[in-house]
């Protein structure tokens, strides 16, 4: 990897769609692998599945639409205002939209000069576009171990 685009797109891969280096999983290995009911079924006080797929979703798609010309409308108010899933149908088409938006974001990455990453991000106070990338992997590694702790508890039930 010679350049910081190839390098980051393969740090987003890892954590989101196909890798195991870190975490021995990845996002999407994890979401695709349980039912709609498993999926929203409520541990305690914890987050459902649904909704921190929901939430990682929420984040790349608003990302996403800066990276393609478009303004920040995404708000952290807003990030777990998910409409309730009550079919497999409805999980499935959230799962593949996190897929889809995950796939668009990395080819964003990829597509990206070096020298960008050390631009603003939209305004200086969100810092550079390297900070918001680096916050999307940290990010996906948080709610990845949160997803895959409520998993296990689901499944030893």
């Amino acid at each position: 990897m010679n350049t910081r685009s190839e390098f980051m797109s393969s740090r987003l891969k890892e954590v989101l769609l196909d890798g195991k280096w870190i975490a021995q999983t990845n996002v999407k290995e994890q979401i695709k692998s349980v039912t709609w009911k498993q999926a929203t079924k409520k541990v305690g006080s914890l987050n459902t599945i649904a909704l921190l797929t929901y939430h990682l979703n929420y984040y790349l798609e608003g990302i996403t639409q800066v990276f393609l010309g478009g303004n920040l409308e995404i708000r952290d108010k807003f990030s777990f205002d998910m409409p309730p899933i009550h079919s497999e149908k409805e999980w499935s088409e959230l799962v593949e939209s996190f897929v889809t938006n995950s796939k668009l974001f990395i080819e964003r990455v990829e597509l990206m000069k070096d020298s960008m990453f050390d631009e603003p991000f939209v305004h200086e106070k969100y810092g550079t576009y390297q900070r918001n990338i680096e916050g999307v992997i940290e990010h996906s590694y948080y709610h990845l171990g949160q997803i895959s702790l409520i998993k296990k508890i689901l499944l030893d039930f």
